[in-house]
């Protein structure tokens, strides 16, 4: 989501992709791991998809799991998310599909069932928008204790910087 949606980035504004090819590049970033190519309607519908998934980050973060789970069915009904058991080197894994098995379409819909599990649970509370100033980029909280309030150690640090230079100017 953070490498397809405009907003800011630690302090600095981040446009999103600026066309199609940049936008295929950032899908191929996004997703983790090498693909022969991605086409531009999976880049399209990614990109598409990143910013209705960044509501749901966003009302979470407000505490409107109400609007959050309102975006994900919608996300459930548009990419017709069905489970799928998919044979792999060491077992079976549970992936969800789509109606199609095009990469956007596939990866959209993993992604909002991921979603649904996490409102659907005491995990929804782990879903979070960067706390620091000029950022709005989102995370998944993984920490032990739920705390995390960055994007990254970057942001963190950031904070902490100024807090301390505030600090040292009184």
């Amino acid at each position: 989501m953070n490498r397809l949606t405009p907003g800011f980035s630690g302090g600095s504004p981040y446009p999103g992709p600026a066309d199609e090819a940049q936008a295929v590049g950032e899908s191929l970033a996004a997703i983790g791991f090498p693909r022969p190519h991605v086409l531009p309607e999976d880049a399209r519908r990614l990109t598409e998809l990143a910013g209705r998934m960044r509501i749901v980050f966003e009302a979470a973060q407000a505490d409107d799991l109400d609007r959050a789970a309102d975006e994900i069915n919608a996300l459930l009904v548009d990419t017709n998310a069905r489970p799928k058991l998919d044979r792999r080197e060491k077992g079976w894994g549970l992936h969800f599909h789509g109606p199609d098995d095009t990469l956007g379409n596939g990866w959209a819909a993993g992604c909002a069932a991921g979603l649904a599990l996490a409102v659907g649970s005491d995990l929804a509370g782990r879903l979070g928008v960067c706390a620091a100033p000029q950022c709005d980029r989102v995370f998944v909280d993984t920490s032990k204790n739920g705390r995390r309030r960055f994007c990254s150690p970057q942001c963190q640090s950031r904070v902490k910087a100024a807090a301390h230079r505030s600090r040292q100017a009184t």
